[in-house]
């Protein structure tokens, strides 16, 4: 399967998905991307349930990358936030958040 990704986007019109990635170094910037490209082609050995709809993909580079997103139908990913495993917990609860707020949106 193939999904179509989209990051989310605030409604003061902020990608911080990407506000995240571009601050991240070369490395690290391939390596989200690469993940980002499985993520796409339906690749989601690395991922598991956070809850709340929210799914976290584990990168295992540098000090634990992750991702969190959201299936928006059976096509569409959101990428909702970026981390590293010291503010797992954090991140995962601003993920729920933006979900939240992304389908109260629709």
């Amino acid at each position: 399967m193939k999904y179509e990704i989209r990051e989310y986007i605030n409604e003061v019109d902020k990608n911080l998905f990407r506000n995240w990635f571009f601050n991240l170094d070369a490395r690290a910037a391939a390596k989200i991307t690469t993940a980002i490209a499985r993520l796409e082609n339906g690749n989601t050995s690395n991922v598991k349930s956070v809850g709340g709809g929210v799914h976290e993909y584990k990168i295992n580079f540098g000090p634990g990358y992750r991702i969190c997103f959201a299936f928006d139908g059976n096509t569409i990913i959101i990428l909702l936030a970026g981390g590293t495993k010291k503010h797992q917990s954090k991140d995962i609860e601003t993920a729920k958040t933006r979900w939240a707020d992304y389908k109260a949106g629709k």
